[in-house]
């Protein structure tokens, strides 16, 4: 076994869990669960068949992610978030066959008791604030509050607010230096770094900021 997993935690025959995953006190990884590298899994979670994780992602305690659903790389699910797979659940009527999908795309936040409801995307790196509730899909980076969520502003990759952009529209990080500027396509994209691309090791440790790494070398 290349993971950590508490001895209260059930792990069903079959579920796919990556090397260096960590699986907390009351958990349950249903067998056709799919987990990449890397994961956190906190207290009384919940994993349940066919769902996709990818890899360094942390789920808070009391967090159940339903098939439907698909997770992307380096994502956050903070504590008792909730996700669906049904728009229009009843006791009596069996939808088993018709869960809906719900993707959450690579870097996103989505805060503490913040709710999903099935059948949208949240963007790349997009900021569901604490207690929202999510009804339509979510561009990238973008900032969500309030019942129902709506775009309130931008976030940075770290997590900052976006905001007094200049003459041409670009925004800067204050903690990294990396410069945002929204496009005609309604997202937000970064001008020094593809989203793809995973952030230099100094912009994960706070050592350097992004001008201070492109200036070396520089006269």
């Amino acid at each position: 076994m290349n993971y950590q997993a508490h001895e209260s935690a059930v792990i069903d025959e079959g579920a796919e869990i990556g090397e260096g995953c960590r699986i907390w006190h009351f958990s349950h990884i249903c067998g056709g669960a799919q987990i990449g590298k890397r994961c956190s899994f906190g207290q009384n979670t919940m994993v349940a068949d066919g769902v996709v994780i990818g890899s360094n992602v942390k789920v808070q305690n009391g967090v159940s992610i339903y098939a439907g659903t698909e997770v992307e790389d380096d994502v956050f699910l903070g504590p008792s978030c909730v996700l669906t797979n049904v728009s229009n659940p009843r006791s009596e009527v069996s939808r088993q066959t018709l869960y809906e999908r719900t993707l959450i795309k690579k870097g996103a936040s989505v805060g503490a008791n913040a709710t999903i409801v099935c059948g949208v995307t949240i963007g790349r790196y997009a900021f569901i604030a604490a207690g929202a509730v999510v009804t339509r899909s979510v561009p990238d980076y973008a900032f969500v509050l309030g019942i129902p969520g709506k775009v309130k502003g931008w976030m940075s990759r770290h997590g900052h607010r976006l905001e007094s952009p200049d003459d041409e529209g670009v925004m800067v990080c204050p903690e990294s230096g990396l410069r945002y500027r929204a496009h005609a396509s309604g997202n937000l994209c970064c001008l020094d770094l593809d989203e793809d691309d995973p952030l230099p090791e100094q912009l994960q440790t706070g050592k350097q900021s992004y001008r201070e790494i492109r200036d070396i070398g520089k006269d």
